[in-house]
Order: structure tokens, then C-alpha cells, then sequence
């Protein structure tokens, strides 16, 4: 599948049996037990350096529908709100849940927490898909930390579902703009921010879930030139991924520092785009109490297509079996 362009390989047959009991867990049994599978699907020669998948696990409890695991180019992420609707549409379209006309919802549980979808069903066909991420909220705004090669530089630092390091290009000396044409430059300076956001002394931590505290990626924020559309995002995840798509959960930590900052309110919405002009809706649904944070709950809002249906083969005696990169 797509969302605004970028990939999704839902995995949905032929996962290694993990001896686990929530979706968290799930994700350390995968990633210490059965990393092998995540690099034959996601390296070459079966993937690229951007590929990004999911496979679908149990839910947490039985009012879930399913949980779901992420899987990209460095290992597993926490939250991904490109494959969340994605998901979402595709149970819809492969009738993993009772669909209905109007609005159904789906309870999704990721490494992150309960996430909630809306699909809308017109006359059998999906209009719409959104979601409300877990709690979302700001951990510092407007920090400045040295970067080798690039000075200082100010970040805000915000969690929606994954921390990520947000770069306002207006706030600072950055010799980039967020088009295509800058793109193995904001790979290079994405990562040299994230490194050093990493290396603060203050550490990134979860309020509750030691294993949720980790810097995903570097956030750049700059204007658009499309009408209607608020600002550009460009997220450079993982290590050195970029998403083509508006990313859902960096979305997530937007709408809780605007809201912080004042400049969204309950109900508002931004639309935000990406480095290839796909759109998100983004907003905030409610303010919520989570640990020592004043959070809030964002909705999401975008649409997913189905690109192909793949059944891959692994040779046991094929050398390069568990894939590689070149960059």
C-alpha cells in the first residue's frame, strides 16, 4: 500500500510465531529473536533503503480489533500514522472487521499504545480515514543545541506516539529548502540534528514506558506555496529515511506543540503537506492529563491505496538472503 506516497508492506502470512502477550512486548521478541525476517523484507533486494512495513500481531486486550508492529530500514518503530491508516482502510477493504456504512471504528493497539481509526463507508466504497494518535506532548520547545558542521541550532522537542527533534527553517540558518531537490541534504543534516538532540544531557524519556523513550527523527518545518495548506513537513526517521508522506505521529507532536504554543485550539485543524505535496489533516480532539505532561489527543486525517499483492520466497541457501543496503 501507499499513504501520500509513502510505502506500506503489510506482512499478513508466514510471520515467525512470537511467544508474547502485548503488542510492545511483540516488538522486543521481534526485534531480538527474529530481526532476520524484518532485513528480508525491508533490504534489497526485496525492499530499498525507504521500504517500511507492518505486520499484524493480537491486540492487547479483547476490545481491540489487532495490533500491529512497524518495521523499517533500522529496526522497529513505536508509532507510524501513515501505516495506522493504511491499516485501518485495508481491514475495511479485506473485511478484517465488520464494516458497515458510516463512520466504523477500529481499535488498532501499537508498541505505543490504544490507537483509535474512523473509516467512512459511502455506498461500499472507504471516503475517508482518520485516526486519534495516544496521548501527545511537549517536552521542551525551543532548545538550542550545537550540531557539528551546521552551529546551533533550535528545536522544539514533542511525542506522538515517538519523540522527534522539530526544526523550524524560520528559526533557523539552515542552508535548505523541504523540495525534492534538497533531499540527500536533508538526509545529512537530519541526522547530524538528531545525533545531536541524542547527546543532550537532559535524556528523552516516556512517562511510563522505558522502551518508548527514544529520539525517532529530525522534523523539518517551512512554508508552503499551495493554497490552503498551513506548512510542509519533512521527517527524516530512522537511519536516514525520508518519508514521503506528511508523517502521521510527527503530525501528532505538531498539534501538541501548536496547541501549547496557542496557536491551534480543540476543534481547529492545520494541513500540513509533505516533500511530494501529499496532505495530512491534523487537529486537536481534547486536552488530557498524562504523567507530568499536559497532553493532548490529535486526530489525524488521510487516505491510503493498495499498490500490489506480493508473495516473496527466501532460499535458505541464498547468500544474500537477509538483504543489504546501497545508498
Amino acid at each position: 500500500m501507499l499513504t501520500g506516497g509513502e510505502p506500506l508492506r503489510v506482512i499478513v502470512d508466514g510471520v515467525p510465531k512470537l511467544l508474547v502477550n502485548n503488542v510492545l512486548d511483540y516488538r522486543t521478541d521481534a526485534r531480538d529473536k527474529h530481526d532476520h525476517f524484518r532485513r528480508a523484507l525491508m533490504f534489497e533486494p526485496r525492499g530499498h533503503a525507504d521500504m517500511y512495513g507492518c505486520v499484524l500481531v493480537p491486540p492487547n486486550d479483547e476490545d481491540g480489533d489487532f495490533g500491529i508492529l512497524f518495521l523499517h530500514n533500522e529496526g522497529y518503530s513505536t508509532m507510524c500514522g501513515h501505516a495506522t491508516i493504511a491499516i485501518a482502510k485495508l481491514a475495511i477493504l479485506m473485511n478484517w472487521v465488520e464494516v458497515k456504512e458510516g463512520t466504523n471504528t477500529i481499535k488498532i493497539d501499537a508498541p505505543c499504545g490504544r490507537l483509535t481509526a474512523f473509516v467512512e463507508v459511502t455506498a461500499g466504497a472507504v471516503t475517508g480515514v482518520r485516526f486519534h494518535c495516544v496521548p501527545s506532548f511537549v517536552v521542551r520547545l525551543d532548545q538550542q543545541v550545537i550540531v557539528p558542521g551546521l552551529g546551533q541550532v533550535r528545536y522544539d522537542l514533542a511525542y506522538g506516539g515517538a519523540f522527534y527533534a522539530y526544526v523550524d527553517l524560520a528559526k533557523n540558518q539552515l542552508d535548505l529548502d523541504l523540495s525534492p531537490a534538497s533531499y540527500r541534504k536533508l538526509i545529512s543534516q537530519g541526522r547530524a540534528i538528531k545525533h545531536a538532540v541524542m547527546n543532550f544531557p537532559q535524556p528523552i524519556a516516556h512517562p511510563f514506558e522505558e522502551d518508548l523513550g527514544f529520539l525517532y527523527g529530525t522534523i523539518f518545518i517551512g512554508p508552503s506555496t499551495a493554497e490552503g495548506v498551513d506548512s510542509r513537513n519533512v521527517c527524516i526517521f530512522a537511519e536516514g529515511e525520508v518519508d514521503r508522506c506528511p508523517t502521521g505521529s510527527g503530525v501528532s507532536g505538531r498539534m501538541a506543540s501548536h496547541h501549547r504554543r496557542g496557536e491551534i485550539a480543540i476543534g481547529e485543524s492545520m494541513c500540513i503537506e509533505s516533500i511530494v505535496d501529499a496532505q495530512f489533516l491534523g487537529s486537536v480532539v481534547e486536552e488530557i492529563d498524562f504523567g507530568p505532561y499536559q497532553a493532548v489527543i490529535p486526530q489525524v486525517e488521510g487516505n491510503a491505496f493498495v499498490t500490489g499483492q506480493h508473495t516473496f520466497f527466501i532460499d535458505p541457501d541464498d547468500p544474500f538472503k537477509q538483504g543489504f543496503f546501497l545508498r
